[in-house]
């Protein structure tokens, strides 16, 4: 669970009670304690065409070992938790929510980040925010004076979720703040404190800078929104733990961007609570385009997305906005369910920037719909752990080659090699997407790892595969099974029916389905190797993943 308002205190467990603990712990990040299924003797394989020579990534999932702030710069991706990428110059920035396994970052800033110029090997920077910006607590006392409420002098503050676009010459750094303390009595969440009261607002700052490389350059800018509530001075909340009925509306956390091809910039907020807003924003200032008043509904923005009407508790969160001008949809991309496990990532699509977002059904998700096509989902293919609490993404393109990429944290799952405290092992995913025909994306089921492309044949494909069809099961991990193509274009092993192969649009179908093809790093291998996967759809939406063994 997390992000209401409650949700700072649920978040607070989740980036806490999941990841302050010792940082030295044992794990070994190959584990896999079934048993292949038996299967017949597949037809004579045709290797993956490979290059002489190529050097993958080798470094390990269950970075334990090397959590502590002294190895910072071996971490790689290594405690990346809701990353945002953009590009400049040679590099590609990523930035994130303040979490790292053991708390290694604590005392070093705030936001921070790491850059890369190939997408696989990634360079710690270090915080783009050094110390809390002194107008959050002159905000949020301003906003409690006019409640009649005392100032709160010791803020508990967390630092979540930012989004990084570049507008113009500057770069623009959206960043989520959350307070977590009783709006009541003003001390820290906890259920010693409780006084029958919500958690304070959460605000959304923004910071610019025109040199990323340079830390030290990032300008804050002030407050953007906060949250905002149509309750007025009914902050009451009946019980700790049984309570969702929230006081805030929309959250003001968790920001996406997006700029039209109108030139209309507009900002995107909101998580679990009534669902997501967007807001325009003056190209100029980097605020919104009209009067934001936290009294005023008029002023919060558009309402764009609800999973559960009339829902306080919704269960989603995360959105990211992009365009894609090669299908002409607008894409919201969400986090569905809690971060420790469950977590997936959903998408529908949209004409209009500020909706009416449809799924794949066409179902209008505005008012309240759950969304289909599912993205990502905890899942495990053989001779791993596997990968569960993996969403929150970012996602972003190389402007020279039109190519998408897909980013976000997976976790290990619990108790992985032994180590009671392993899901708190958060790793930076990088992943290529493609898009189906009739334009919904689809990721890659292996990480980015710069692989060689290579034209892929029926030749190729002939042989065993692992394939995971991803249904939605809470907290369940999907498993693979296995699936042989033969010469005729059958299928056998544990999925029967058919192939056929496009080599002009890179896509294969399975039984019917879609699939667009990969050149693959098959991360779950030992030693690592290069391979073949691809990843498709079902007509309703749930994700098709194989990898060639």
């Amino acid at each position: 669970m997390k992000k209401h308002n409650y949700f700072n205190g649920i978040k607070s467990f989740a980036l806490t009670a999941l990841v302050i603990f010792l940082s030295a712990c044992s794990g070994d990040d190959n584990i896999d304690d079934s048993s292949e299924t038996p299967k017949p003797d597949p037809e004579p394989e045709v290797e993956v065409p490979v290059p002489e020579s190529f050097d993958g990534p080798t470094y390990a999932d269950d970075y334990s070992s090397m959590a502590s702030w002294a190895n910072r710069s071996k971490w790689n991706l290594a405690n990346v938790h809701d990353p945002t990428v953009v590009k400049h110059g040679d590099y590609y920035y990523m930035y994130q929510t303040d979490a790292s396994y053991g708390n290694a970052h604590d005392g070093h800033g705030h936001f921070h980040g790491r850059r890369s110029k190939d997408l696989v090997n990634w360079e710690y920077m270090g915080a783009s925010m050094p110390n809390q910006p002194s107008w959050i607590k002159e905000e949020l006392n301003t906003i409690r004076a006019s409640y009649n409420l005392a100032p709160i002098e010791n803020l508990q503050i967390g630092y979540w979720a930012p989004v990084v676009r570049k507008v113009g010459n500057v770069y623009r750094m959206y960043y989520s703040i959350v307070v977590d303390n009783f709006i009541g009595n003003g001390l820290p969440n906890s259920a010693a404190n409780f006084d029958n009261t919500w958690t304070e607002r959460a605000f959304i700052g923004m910071m610019e800078t025109t040199d990323p490389s340079v830390n030290s350059s990032w300008e804050d800018k002030g407050m953007v929104v906060c949250s905002v509530s149509d309750k007025g001075n009914d902050w009451s909340r009946s019980s700790y733990t049984n309570d969702w009925n929230g006081y805030f509306k929309y959250n003001a956390i968790d920001p996406s961007y997006v700029i039209t091809p109108e030139g209309e910039h507009w900002m995107f907020y909101g998580s679990w609570h009534s669902g997501i807003a967007a807001i325009q924003i003056n190209e100029s200032t980097g605020k919104p385009l009209n009067t934001f008043d936290y009294k005023d509904e008029a002023t919060w923005g558009t309402h764009i997305y609800t999973r559960t009407s009339g829902s306080r508790w919704q269960g989603s969160e995360g959105p990211e906005v992009i365009y894609n001008e090669n299908t002409g949809y607008y894409y919201l991309f969400l986090a569905y369910d809690g971060l420790d496990v469950p977590y997936n990532t959903r998408v529908c699509r949209s004409e209009n920037v500020t909706g009416p977002y449809k799924g794949i059904d066409g179902m209008n998700v505005t008012n309240g719909g759950d969304v289909y096509p599912i993205v990502t989902h905890p899942y495990k293919f053989n001779n791993h752990s596997g990968w569960v609490g993996f969403a929150h993404n970012a996602m972003f393109q190389n402007e020279e080659t039109g190519d998408w990429f897909y980013s976000s944290q997976a976790r290990l799952p619990e108790n992985t090699g032994g180590n009671m405290y392993s899901n708190a092992i958060m790793m930076g995913h990088v992943r290529e997407v493609s898009w189906t025909s009739d334009g919904w994306p689809v990721v890659s089921p292996e990480r980015f790892a710069n692989v060689p492309q290579t034209e892929i044949t029926e030749e190729n494909i002939v042989g065993t595969w692992e394939q995971i069809t991803m249904n939605y099961e809470y907290r369940v991990m999907q498993t693979s099974k296995t699936i042989i193509f033969s010469k005729d274009g059958t299928l056998g092993g544990e999925v029967s029916g058919s192939w056929e192969l496009n080599k002009q649009t890179n896509t294969i179908y399975i039984n019917g389905d879609e699939c667009k093809l990969f050149n693959a790093w098959d991360w779950e291998a030992a030693p690592r190797k290069l391979t073949i996967a691809y990843s498709g759809l079902t007509t309703d939406g749930k994700p098709i993943w194989a990898k060639k063994k």
